[in-house]
C-alpha cells in the first residue's frame, strides 16, 4: 500500500510540472556531447524559439549578446542601454564596469533586473536569481586598476552564468586575469561560452586560449574583438582543438541534443536589435 502511495504521489508531481518550469542544467555533470547537428538558424529574435529546449543567442554588439529562451524571456549581457533603434526593454540585464562600453549608468527603469556586476556597498556582487526558466548568476574575478596590472580591485568584474533549457551559458565579461581553481570550480560545466578576444584589453591571447581549452565549452563564441586581426589571432590559437564555423550570422539556435560533438568556435557577426530581423 504503502509503494502504491508513492507511486501515486510521483504521477501527481509529474502531471503538474508547469511547461515553462526551467530544464535542469549539468553545469557540475560531466556530459558528453551529442552528435551535432546543424545548430545555425536564420531566425526572427522578435519570436521566442519553437521548440521548449532550444535557446536562441544573438550577437548584438561588442560584449553584448541576447539570450532567448523559449517562454519568451530575454536576457542582455554587459547592456549599454543600447541594443537598437527600436523599444525594448529585456527581463534581465548584466553589466560590468571596466569600461563604458559593458555597462550604463542609466538603465530603463523598467528593466525587472539588472545585475551590476561590480561590488555593491563593499562586498563582492553575489546574484542567484531564479525565474523558474532561468537561473542567472554570478562568478566574481579580480580586475585591474592600472594598465599594467600591478594593481587589482578584488571580484570586481562578473563571469555571469546562465543556466536555461538545460544548458549552461557563460559570459567572461571584461576578464582581466585567468581564472583560478576556485573559478573553474564555480563555474562548473560550460556548455557555451562568449569570451572575449581582443587580445589585451581584457587578457592576452595566449591566456584566453588557455582559458577557453581549460573549460572545453561544446560552443566558444568570439566578442570584444576591434579588429581581424585580434580575432584571427585567437582563432589559430584554438585550431588545434576546435572547429573553426563562421557562418556570416548574427544569431544561432542551440539545444543540448544539438550541441557539437566536437568543440566547436562559432563567430557570429555583431547586429543590432532591428523591427525588420
Amino acid at each position: 500500500m504503502r509503494g502504491f502511495f508513492l507511486f501515486a504521489v510521483t504521477i501527481i508531481l509529474a502531471t503538474s510540472t508547469n511547461a515553462q518550469e526551467r530544464r535542469p542544467s549539468h553545469c557540475f555533470a560531466i556530459a558528453d556531447a551529442t552528435p551535432g547537428i546543424a545548430y545555425i538558424q536564420k531566425a526572427s529574435w522578435q519570436t521566442p524559439p519553437e521548440d521548449e529546449f532550444t535557446v536562441r543567442i544573438r550577437y548584438i554588439d561588442h560584449s553584448m549578446y541576447l539570450i532567448q529562451s523559449s517562454g519568451g524571456l530575454n536576457a542582455v549581457t554587459d547592456y549599454t542601454g543600447f541594443v537598437g533603434a527600436l523599444e525594448f526593454k529585456p527581463d534581465v540585464v548584466t553589466m560590468n564596469n571596466a569600461h563604458s562600453s559593458h555597462w550604463t549608468p542609466m538603465p530603463d527603469p523598467d528593466i525587472p533586473h539588472v545585475l551590476e556586476g561590480w561590488r555593491q556597498n563593499g562586498e563582492p556582487a553575489d546574484y542567484y536569481l531564479d525565474l523558474d526558466e532561468m537561473l542567472v548568476r554570478n562568478v566574481t574575478t579580480d580586475i585591474r586598476n592600472s594598465f599594467d596590472g600591478s594593481e587589482r580591485i578584488k571580484d570586481n568584474n562578473s563571469i555571469f552564468i546562465f543556466e536555461v533549457a538545460g544548458l549552461c551559458i557563460g559570459h567572461l565579461g571584461h576578464l582581466h586575469h585567468e581564472p583560478t581553481e576556485q573559478h573553474y570550480a564555480a563555474l562548473g560545466r560550460v556548455d557555451v561560452v562568449m569570451a572575449a578576444v581582443d587580445g589585451g584589453l581584457t587578457v592576452d591571447t595566449a591566456t584566453m586560449t588557455r582559458i577557453v581549452k581549460r573549460l572545453r565549452s561544446s560552443i566558444v563564441l568570439p566578442m570584444h574583438w576591434r579588429s581581424n586581426f585580434s580575432l584571427e589571432g585567437f582563432l589559430d590559437g584554438v585550431s588545434d582543438e576546435f572547429l573553426i564555423q563562421r557562418p556570416g550570422v548574427s544569431e544561432m539556435e542551440v539545444s543540448l541534443r544539438t550541441l557539437p560533438s566536437r568543440p566547436t568556435v562559432i563567430v557570429l557577426e555583431p547586429r543590432f536589435l532591428s523591427r525588420d530581423d
